[in-house]
């Protein structure tokens, strides 16, 4: 339950070695969430660094403020764009934060930070013995193998062999180990029983699970949320509404901002994406799809699912075919030919399968509830093109040339002709069936308590003692880098 604190000061003295070794400062969540309050003279070495470099300095990049450029950028502003609706074709105002200006091009490096740093700083885990493991579909192991590389810990990932090359190809480069599970996006199951067989092997290793790590949720709550909070702060006129946060659950993380957000904004709404090919949620269903990013086929322990007000299915074929209109010389030629200004289509590869899936499910959400152009909605690009070129090049290789023709039917299809189905506002009774999908899962499958679970559901202070732990790990990071004595 919640984040384990104790701290075991035997290991902790030879993680605060290994840190004055390797010349490590870890960043508060404070200074995450604003960068003004990083020490002067790391901002002064940061300078000479790349955002992607294997360096202990870009601990100090996980924030949604990098200045969007990829060698030795200061902060800014949380990184945004706004979708404009000769695109979306609602004149809703669709807001999307963009994930590229990460370093690994990603914010799941947060997440896993989050995952690992408290267990470090405790001494819980042992930099100078233990391996991380870290089980995903994708960007969260690549966050956690950076991460681990960055504070000196050796690190074995796991992700399903069906993810994109990219993925792989830089893993092999960064982590100790790379382990590909049988399947794809959706056979998350997989992944979990290969963390078993690792448990059983008698190695010396500490397993970071996305979808049970409280790290995870607490990140999203308290850094993506405040960035989303900056981000409404900033757009939000006089007679502006702010209507809601849509993310896809993947392993429930970022869905966790709108946590934060309904407790500043009561009124919003939390809203859960999934692949129509695999309707979970929406339809305790299962199968394949290929929006790489939102894993399922089960609920996450750390998805507070009593939050959430809404769910929404996306066909895969809209994402895999709007990522060519939006990448693809044809398709960028008619989308300006549509109205879309030429300024914003060259941004559009601000938008990895999960944020095209995001953006669609802002549409869908803001279609249903009739929004307009006073209307707020926000949502997550967490990684760019960058990260599948691979699959445009597979879509050439299996359809040819996309034409002017190919964009047109795609344009009107999979943009202006959006529709409201596949998608359920949810009563309490709806909310706690999802919840108890859990059960199957967590408490049958992997070790979770039928205590637990049922105080998830019934103890108001259950998802509030969680978010009220930042304050306390910040002290530990602080107490940390003191005796480290590199500041």
């Amino acid at each position: 339950m919640w984040i384990d604190l104790t701290v075991d000061e035997k290991r902790l003295e030879r993680a605060v070695q290994r840190a004055r070794e390797r010349d490590i400062i870890i960043p508060t969540f404070a200074q995450m969430r604003e960068p003004a309050l990083i020490p002067d003279k790391i901002l002064d070495r940061l300078k000479s660094v790349g955002l992607w470099d294997l360096n202990p300095l870009n601990l100090f990049r996980i924030t949604w403020k990098n200045q969007a450029i990829e060698q030795g950028g200061g902060f800014n502003g949380v990184n945004w764009i706004e979708f404009p609706e000769s695109l979306t074709g609602t004149p809703a105002r669709i807001i999307g934060l963009v994930g590229k200006w990460f370093p690994t091009g990603a914010h799941k490096v947060g997440a896993a930070f989050a995952c690992l740093v408290p267990r470090l700083v405790t001494g819980q885990f042992d930099p100078t013995t233990q391996k991380a493991v870290w089980p995903s579909t994708g960007n969260y192991c690549r966050g956690g193998a950076y991460d681990s590389a960055l504070l000196a810990c050796e690190s074995i990932a796991i992700l399903p062999e069906g993810m994109s090359s990219e993925r792989f190809e830089w893993l092999s480069k960064i982590a100790g180990e790379v382990i590909a599970t049988p399947g794809s996006e959706s056979n998350v199951k997989e992944i979990f029983d290969k963390c078993w067989e690792l448990r059983a092997s008698g190695q010396d290793l500490m397993i970071f699970n996305q979808f049970d790590e409280f790290g995870n949720y607490l990140w999203h709550y308290d850094i993506t949320g405040h960035a989303m909070e900056d981000v409404l702060k900033q757009t939000l006129g006089p007679r502006d509404n702010y209507r809601g946060v849509v993310s896809a659950t993947g392993s429930a993380g970022t869905i966790a901002c709108g946590d934060y957000l309904k407790q500043v904004y009561p009124t919003s709404k939390i809203v859960a994406s999934e692949a129509l090919q695999c309707p979970t949620l929406l339809e305790n269903g299962f199968g394949a799809h290929r929006i790489e990013g939102i894993g399922d086929k089960h609920v996450p322990w750390i998805h507070n699912v009593k939050n959430t007000d809404v769910v929404i299915a996306i066909d895969d074929n809209a994402v895999v075919n709007l990522a060519r209109l939006f990448n693809e010389p044809a398709g960028r030629e008619f989308l300006v030919q549509q109205g879309v200004s030429e300024n914003f289509v060259t941004q559009l590869d601000l938008l990895g399968f999960s944020g095209i899936s995001n953006l669609l499910s802002a549409i869908k959400f803001s279609k249903h509830f009739e929004l307009g152009s006073k209307d707020v909605v926000l949502t997550i690009l967490t990684d760019s093109m960058e990260l599948y070129e691979s699959r445009l090049n597979e879509m050439h290789q299996e359809f040819g040339e996309y034409h002017q023709l190919d964009a047109a039917y795609h344009f009107s299809r999979y943009l202006q002709g959006i529709a409201t189905d596949h998608m359920l506002e949810l009563s309490y009774l709806d909310r706690r069936r999802v919840h108890n999908l859990k059960y199957f899962t967590w408490v049958e499958q992997q070790g979770k308590t039928y205590e637990e679970i049922v105080s998830q559901w019934y103890d108001e202070e259950y998802w509030s003692g969680v978010q009220e732990q930042v304050p306390q790990i910040d002290r530990l990071i602080e107490e940390f880098n003191s005796q480290v004595g590199l500041i």
